[in-house]
């Protein structure tokens, strides 16, 4: 008999969600260390960072 396959589920960001988000992202976090805690893929993470316009400043740039 085959394995069954785990189905994705699609979570609602709540408004607590959002509020650690902007926290870790405030506290320099990368997307993955973000997305770990909160449970969730560093895709999703990404891309709700994107629409609510907060930046992950935790990668040193080059200045030129």
């Amino acid at each position: 008999m085959a394995k069954r396959v785990k189905r994705r589920t699609i979570r609602a960001w709540s408004k607590e969600d959002i509020r650690n988000l902007r926290s870790f992202a405030k506290a320099r976090m990368s997307a993955p260390q973000i997305a770990k805690k909160l449970r969730r893929t560093a895709g999703a993470v990404g891309q709700k960072a994107f629409t609510l316009g907060v930046r992950f400043q935790s990668v040193a740039r080059r200045t030129r």
